[in-house]
């Protein structure tokens, strides 16, 4: 089971759990890391404050190593990137833009930085300003997603860079995880399945929309403006892909938006709402506990990748 990625980040299994806005808190960062995994709190747009409260509510539920997503798109990133060197945290991923104004301080108070990336030249200049790792992030993710489908990414960055590189994008089980280490990967990251799990407070509406949805079900808004992001079908993607359309501006768009991630986890409407999930959705099919699906994921790994 080691791999340069567990051994950096002190993990038993080469599995990290994305850092979703408003799924990833604290119950469900610290039951992946005691599964065995690398759990995150996703920062997203929450003030410093917030993270520094779910980074303490983690560390009262897990001794294990768990890290922070910085969004850094937030208009609070300066503020999170700052808790996460006074909390003491080890780990941090970034997604949403460029993190090298935080690198000297992070590296300084000894923090592994692992960028999530969408292209090859986004890799090659985190690892030449001091990225311990990336995550290779492909087009079949949920949430904000890039061009490039993970099964081409993953190879490339792989050849371009020479730190580790984890697989993320379209992975649900040990099929997958098998797959991404054939294409180079040292590790996965995985969101939309633990998205499923017991311990994430996700409304069950939401959980069900997950285990409903077949193969075709997802689809992709704000590709008019450059910021296309992967979610459920359902009224509000066919309203907003309808403006698109009719040529609506990005702030109109936006205004359709506003607010739906947290109408459809924490409210449960999955109609109206933004039910931001990964094709794989399609092969999800009950709800389990993360140590179920860490345990389960890494048996089929093993399987088919002949570890002992």
């Amino acid at each position: 089971m080691k791999t340069r990625v567990t051994e950096l980040l002190g993990i038993t299994y080469p599995i990290i759990q994305g850092g979703m806005a408003w799924v990833a808190e604290h119950h469900l960062a610290a039951a992946v890391s005691e599964a065995g995994g690398l759990g995150l709190i996703g920062g997203a747009n929450a003030p410093g404050e917030v993270v520094r409260q779910e980074i303490r509510e983690a560390k009262k539920l897990t001794d294990k190593p768990f890290g922070v997503n910085v969004m850094l798109m937030s208009p609070h990133a300066d503020d999170v990137a700052k808790v996460v060197v006074e909390e003491g945290i080890r780990v941090v991923t970034t997604g949403a833009g460029n993190p090298e104004k935080y690198m000297e301080m992070w590296k300084a108070a000894g923090i592994k930085v692992i960028p999530v990336v969408a292209s090859v030249a986004l890799a090659r200049r985190m690892e030449k300003y001091g990225a311990d790792a990336v995550v290779a992030e492909g087009y079949e993710s949920g949430g904000h997603i890039g061009e490039q489908t993970t099964m081409t990414l993953v190879p490339q960055v792989k050849d371009a860079v020479s730190i580790p590189v984890i697989a993320a994008g379209g992975i649900g089980d040990g099929r997958g995880i098998a797959a991404s280490f054939m294409l180079g990967a040292e590790a996965v990251q995985i969101g939309t399945r633990f998205v499923v799990s017991k311990e994430a407070v996700v409304h069950e509406n939401y959980k069900q929309r997950i285990i409903r949805a077949k193969d075709i079900d997802t689809a992709v808004t704000g590709r008019s403006h450059g910021h296309p992001v992967r979610c459920l079908r359902n009224k509000m993607t066919r309203e907003y892909v309808k403006l698109e359309q009719e040529g609506k501006t990005f702030e109109e768009l936006e205004y359709l938006t506003l607010g739906t991630l947290r109408k459809a986890v924490q409210e449960g409407d999955v109609d109206l709402g933004t039910v931001m999930a990964g094709q794989i959705a399609g092969l999800i099919s009950r709800e389990q506990t993360c140590k179920e699906i860490v345990d389960e994921m890494m048996k089929q790994a093993s399987q088919l990748l002949n570890w002992k």
